[in-house]
């Protein structure tokens, strides 16, 4: 499908409305149009890259409000909270790949560097970068498949640290089987109790190394992380039209105000309001 074409689709449906393709080796991919404010402020622990497509987008970033303009690159680092929405009455179509923070340490380990890198600014115009990001999102529609995913890390972890704040690049030692291990465990504890003891021990980390270098590669802590991966669930029951009360209880959370306040403060918008959105675009 042509670039285009996905905007007129957007353009002639007229409403607010989000396409998610499906989640491939954790990374996710969507394409949305919003009239107004689009989500209140909220946190990812991806990396949230995206290209506007058109109209302006803005969102509040570090303490300034940004502005992204047709064809310029958006980069959200990992647990730093915005918002966003359409800076005109004329709407706003964008496209945006969520990225997992240890995939993007793990293609830099292997070039030599160590940590995430840090963009200081979240609106690119880089030509190379936009391109990268295009291969990727001009159809959502389409299976990217393990060799293009690979090919896709490569070239975004790229431009990541070619654009990353050198200060903050400095050398760790990291665990990686012990980190491993730690992701392994928060995975399969989704919907069970886990203790900060149960990582230790399965790590051989005091809880301060481990959440120091857990944070290094995964970009935010333990416990969030392992809220991140119920609310991956929670997505999924709700894309199968699964009652928010049952999708709470699936996910490990307490009950239904539990899963929204944590849906909230993550995505920008209550579950029912995903739901709705994510209809518009199945209908």
């Amino acid at each position: 499908m042509r670039e285009s074409d996905s905007i007129e689709r957007l353009c002639v449906r007229g409403q607010d409305g989000i396409h998610a393709a499906p989640t491939e080796a954790g990374i996710e991919r969507i394409e949305a149009q919003f009239k107004g404010n689009g989500f209140s402020p909220h946190r990812h622990d991806t990396y949230a890259i995206g290209l506007t497509m058109a109209g302006i987008q803005t969102f509040q970033y570090r303490g300034e409000r940004r502005a992204s303009l047709p064809g310029q690159v958006i980069v959200i680092h990992p647990d730093e909270l915005h918002d966003g929405g359409a800076g005109t009455g004329e709407g706003l179509i964008y496209r945006m790949i969520y990225l997992p923070p240890e995939q993007i340490a793990e293609v830099l380990q292997g070039a030599g560097h160590t940590g995430l890198p840090f963009v200081a600014s979240p609106v690119l115009s880089d030509p190379e970068f936009r391109q990268d990001l295009a291969d990727a999102l001009v159809d959502i529609d389409a299976e990217l498949g393990g060799f293009r995913r690979a090919c896709l890390l490569t070239d975004l972890a790229g431009c990541l640290q070619r654009h990353g704040d050198a200060a903050r690049s400095r050398r760790a030692v990291l665990d990686w089987p012990a980190l491993s291990r730690c992701r392994d465990l928060l995975r399969d504890s989704i919907d069970v109790a886990i203790r900060m003891e149960d990582l230790e021990q399965a790590t051989q980390l005091d809880r301060f190394q481990l959440s120091r270098q857990f944070k290094h590669v995964f970009g935010t802590s333990p416990h969030r992380y392992l809220v991140m991966r119920r609310l991956d669930r929670v997505k999924g029951l709700l894309a199968g039209d699964t009652p928010l009360a049952e999708a709470a209880v699936e996910s490990g959370f307490a009950d239904q105000s539990h899963m929204n306040r944590h849906f909230k403060r993550t995505f920008g918008m209550t579950p029912g309001r995903w739901q709705a959105l994510n209809a518009v675009r199945a209908a």
